[in-house]
């Protein structure tokens, strides 16, 4: 490292500057699955959605299911960074821009999902030429355009301060980081009008964030369909995209942590600070599901009643129980208590909260299209092996566009790390003065009370 300064944090610059056979291994584990994708894509580009189980009425399954799934993963970034660098809460430092890349590098995959399923991708100039603002389906496609354009300059506009280090003191990829800097050194004036800048646009990503995925509820909810129709599918996702936002980040920090050995900056109070949150809204998620089907039985409306039953008794109960188990029983006994191995039981527990808000949306998509209003017979979706080889493609896709980022520049923020060693703690010190009392305030006044003789 040629500036002795660096050396502090050289375990930042390691996963850059180095390259083990690790990551070649990823690199070509990704790369079958991504093949994977591809032949399976290619196939049903060439023979059409028949190859598929797609069929009447049930004409969304893995597709759509993983489409929701991986916007609601992208609430990761936004909501968790922008809430937490506005309320100064200075245990976010390391962790901000590992939510941020989640935001972006999922956004591409989810959206990634509805050319999958349009079957011809073609058609999708017609939202461009033939677009009308009376379909939710717009809504989702103007929302999530804008959703990535903000979450994209979210993420770098902190980055440009750590790229113009890497331009300075990092021999290779020099032209790259020196065109990314945009001609960055650290004098007041920049820093002061980045400090600005992200300020304004965390307030402006968070109800961008919001409104994303009360748009993508819309498009089930603005139906008639069987538990489709209701008011509670905005806040509902918006809770679930948050849930599954906050297990997606806790799973990459774990990762990252073990395979870069940055125990020095991930440290258990991070997993357990975003364990209690995580716990809230385990419990939170719990609320809204128990509302939603509690008013649904107590409709008792005949439709509605056969999505219910499909679910809880009939064919689809392996995937609903699976869901309550994976989503609220291990996640509450794994959370309650994390005085001790905080680390391992909030792995443990998102890993099962991907994996079960995942079948969430499974439940929420396929049994009521498996029971529909219309006269179709009743049917079951049974997804074929170019569904699954398209879902192993685009998670590998996804995974493939983290490591790659972390390969090329600094997963934890460099200077915010600094800044937080330099004027976080004095910052942190006269917050709390302006809190508590310093014992010059004068006593307030006594009130004179006549005592009863």
């Amino acid at each position: 490292m040629p500036d002795p300064s660096l050396q502090r944090d050289a375990a930042l610059f390691a996963p850059i500057a180095q390259t083990g056979r690790g990551f070649y291994f990823t690199l070509v584990v990704l790369g079958i699955a991504i093949l994977w994708g591809a032949v399976a894509y290619w196939t049903q580009f060439e023979y059409g959605l028949g190859v598929t189980g797609l069929q009447q009425p049930v004409s969304w399954g893995f597709y759509v299911t993983n489409f929701v799934f991986f916007i609601g993963i992208s609430h990761a970034g936004t909501l968790i960074s922008a809430i937490l660098r506005l309320s100064k809460a200075e245990w976010r430092r390391p962790i901000t821009r590992m939510a941020e890349v989640i935001t972006v590098m999922v956004l591409f995959i989810g959206a990634g999902q509805i050319l999958v399923d349009l079957g011809r991708p073609d058609r999708m100039m017609n939202i461009i030429l033939y677009g009308r603002y009376q379909s939710p389906l717009l809504w989702d496609a103007t929302s999530i355009s804008a959703y990535l354009f903000a979450s994209t300059i979210y993420l770098y506009l902190p980055l440009i301060p750590d790229i113009a280090i890497l331009r300075d003191h990092l021999g290779k990829h020099r032209f790259l980081y020196a065109v990314l800097a945009m001609g960055w050194t650290g004098t007041p004036r920049q820093q002061k009008i980045l400090n600005r800048a992200i300020a304004i646009l965390a307030i402006m990503v968070i109800p961008i964030a919001v409104s994303v995925h009360t748009v993508v509820s819309f498009v089930f909810s603005m139906t008639i369909q069987p538990a489709w129709h209701s008011s509670i599918f905005g806040p509902y996702f918006v809770a679930g995209a948050i849930f599954s936002g906050i297990a997606a980040l806790i799973v990459a920090m774990a990762v990252i942590r073990r395979i870069h050995r940055l125990q020095a900056y991930l440290k258990p109070i991070h997993f357990r600070y975003l364990g209690y949150l995580l716990l809230v809204m385990t419990l939170l998620w719990f609320y809204l599901t128990f509302a939603e089907y509690l008013t649904g039985y107590y409709g008792n409306g005949p439709e509605e009643m056969k999505v219910f039953w499909s679910k809880f008794t009939g064919p689809f109960w392996p995937t609903f129980w699976g869901m309550v188990a994976l989503n609220f029983v291990i996640p509450m006994a794994l959370l309650v208590r994390l005085q001790h191995h905080a680390v391992g039981k909030t792995v443990a527990a998102s890993a099962c909260i991907v994996a079960g808000m995942w079948l969430e949306r499974f439940n929420i998509i396929v049994p009521t299209l498996s029971n529909p209003r219309l006269p179709f017979p009743e049917t079951m979706y049974w997804p074929t092996w170019v569904e699954w080889g398209e879902t192993a493609g685009s998670f590998g896709l996804f995974i493939l566009f983290y490591v790659l980022f972390v390969k090329f520049f600094p997963i934890i923020s460099i200077w915010e790390i600094r800044e937080g060693r330099e004027v976080g703690l004095k910052e942190v010190e006269e917050r709390l003065l302006t809190y508590l009392p310093d014992g010059t305030e004068p006593e307030p006044a006594r009130r004179h009370t006549k005592v009863p003789t």
